[in-house]
């Protein structure tokens, strides 16, 4: 069986694992390792792992902490930030890392701060997820109880000050800078870039936000190096990854296997295959925000390189699975009313355009779909598309919209002409 770092250790009573059971699996050798290090180091061990953000961009992560300023003359405080906003509809990976092994996260938050020299570290949390938040606040307390947070740590003289956020509740908070907003108690809207969080984020000080995920694989590539991270993997991406499935598929839920699994092997290993009765037609990757794929993609791998090279995005490797008896323009319409309901209003094309294809999409699929309304479609798909918004909301809108549009001409055409959906 391949090693599964993040999960192995995990309880199967879904009870979290307590500091001293997390201790007992190895559990902070890893900061203490890391204690005695350089930051660069930590940094150019991480960046040579090959660890890409969990979150579904993909940036090598130790590039990412090497554009923050080093050093005496850097600006302070310097902040570190775990985004567990996962308000992504088919994305929830994050909450199952944080109910079940919360002080993995924390001990990779930790050392990650010593990588940029933080000093204050916020773990900003979708406020749905009640269990993850009072789990978390629990194993913060026992991190401090235990001198791995606060004043000089482990007597090492480093010091990190660590807080649980629970996020006002909007999926626009998700994106860095509009979660820096929300954390200073300000409009959730993305900021422009540059200057970019690591030289002027929280507070206009240098601030690191990472994926829950990303940071929760951070001890292990300390504790056991790059080259065995990268051995995990079975593509050029580090490690193993979250992959989850849901759907009408037998047994949904997340696994953690190698990086670069096929989706085959998703979906016929670990998910069982389709329910009894059902057909794959359709599947989206990584959460609500990337292009279909169909049943010819099953043997591509799931990893950052592959999944583009036939159209779509990893994103964070959350796939959804569309059947024969759902509607795709239904299943258009439901994403679309997500992506439209939670536009934070700042740029004209995502505030007035959202709802516009939302309102088209419903037409069509209510029976009251005219000719032209296709068009429509393609006309918004290139006008809100990247470069052409704010931040990228609205261009992840537009890619399922996108790819449906090729993919679904013919059901979209059945419903227009024939005033009804066929599926009801």
């Amino acid at each position: 069986m391949s090693e599964r770092p993040l999960t192995q250790n995990m309880r199967p009573d879904g009870e979290a694992l307590t500091i001293k059971e997390y201790e007992r699996t190895g559990g902070y050798q890893a900061l203490r390792k890391a204690l005695k290090m350089p930051p660069k180091e930590i940094q150019e061990i991480v960046k040579n792992s090959n660890l890409r953000g969990r979150g579904g961009a993909g940036f090598n992560t130790g590039m990412k902490w090497s554009f923050v300023p080093m050093g005496n003359d850097a600006p302070r405080p310097k902040y570190l930030i775990a985004n567990a906003d996962e308000m992504e509809p088919g994305t929830f990976k994050d909450k199952m890392l944080i109910e079940l092994n919360p002080h993995q996260l924390i001990e990779g938050m930790i050392i990650s701060a010593l990588a940029i020299e933080a000093d204050i570290a916020y773990i900003f949390l979708r406020w749905e997820y009640r269990l993850a938040a009072a789990r978390a606040q629990k194993a913060i307390t026992e991190a401090y109880e235990n001198n791995y947070l606060g004043k000089n740590i482990l007597g090492s003289g480093f010091s990190l000050e660590m807080h649980l956020h629970i996020s006002a509740g909007r999926y626009i908070c998700g994106e860095e800078t509009a979660l820096l907003n929300a954390l200073e108690g300000r409009r959730a809207i993305p900021r422009a870039k540059p200057p970019y969080p690591q030289i002027c984020g929280l507070w206009g000080k240098p601030t690191v936000v990472n994926n829950a995920e990303t940071f929760s694989n951070v001890p292990h590539i300390i504790l056991r190096g790059a080259d065995w991270y990268k051995g995990l993997s079975r593509s050029t991406d580090g490690g193993t990854k979250i992959y989850g499935m849901s759907g009408r598929v037998k047994k949904p839920g997340l696994w953690e296997l190698p990086m670069g699994t096929s989706i085959r092997e998703i979906l016929e290993g670990n998910a069982g295959g389709m329910q009894e009765g059902y057909e794959l037609c359709y599947l989206i990757p990584g959460g609500a925000s990337t292009e279909f794929l169909t049943a010819e993609h099953l043997d591509v791998k799931m990893d950052f390189d592959s999944v583009p090279k036939v159209g779509s995005r990893m994103g964070t490797g959350t796939l959804v699975v569309i059947d024969d008896k759902t509607c795709p323009i239904g299943v258009l319409h439901n994403l679309e009313k997500f992506f439209a309901r939670e536009s934070c209003g700042w740029c004209t094309p995502c505030r007035e355009g959202l709802p516009w294809v939302t309102s088209i999409l419903e037409a069509i699929e209510n029976g009251q779909g005219q000719a032209g309304d296709i068009e429509m479609l393609a006309t918004h798909g290139e006008s809100l598309w990247l470069g052409r918004t704010f931040c990228a909301l609205a261009p992840g809108a537009m890619e399922p919209l996108r790819s449906g549009l090729k993919l679904f001409k013919s059901e979209f055409e059945q419903h227009i002409i024939e005033k009804r959906c066929p599926w009801r």
